[in-house]
């Protein structure tokens, strides 16, 4: 053995295997261009997320406009109305009248959503009803002593 040369692969030297790196570099730009067109395709497809935009106060209800129609759970817990939105919004919170006597409303941020509470000095019984208005999911909250 007097050298390392291939002369009919009887030496101890492996064959050396000449792949080019042309084929990584076009398997590595397929695999980012794949993942962009799913980021994109993901994205356009994804719906907006419900949004509390605004609330009005009128006599004894009050209105809470959404963008689209929320995902909804409202209960009568001693004398309070508490309803819970799957949307996203601001914390707010007011007064208004109701038979002449004081109703306050707060909306919190919580962990499954928006929170809205009713409360008065006296026990309310409350009912509710939504529907599409423009585009816009209406929600009515009609309260009542009980």
């Amino acid at each position: 053995m007097h050298g390392s040369e291939d002369k009919d692969e009887r030496h101890s030297t492996p064959q050396t295997y000449q792949r080019s790196k042309l084929m990584l570099r076009v398997m590595g730009s397929l695999a980012i261009f794949g993942m962009m067109v799913g980021l994109m395709i993901g994205r356009l497809t994804t719906p907006e997320p419900v949004e509390l935009q605004k609330i009005e106060v009128s006599d004894g209800k009050l209105v809470a406009w959404f963008n689209d129609e929320p995902k909804l759970h409202g209960e009568i817990i001693d004398g309070s109305v508490a309803l819970l939105f799957d949307a996203e919004g601001r914390a707010q919170k007011g007064r208004f009248k109701l038979d002449g006597k004081d109703v306050n409303w707060r909306v919190r941020l919580s962990d499954k959503g928006l929170l809205l509470t009713l409360v008065a000095a006296r026990p309310l019984r409350g009912d509710w009803a939504g529907s599409e208005v423009d585009d816009r999911w209406r929600l009515e909250v009609r309260l009542q002593e009980q």
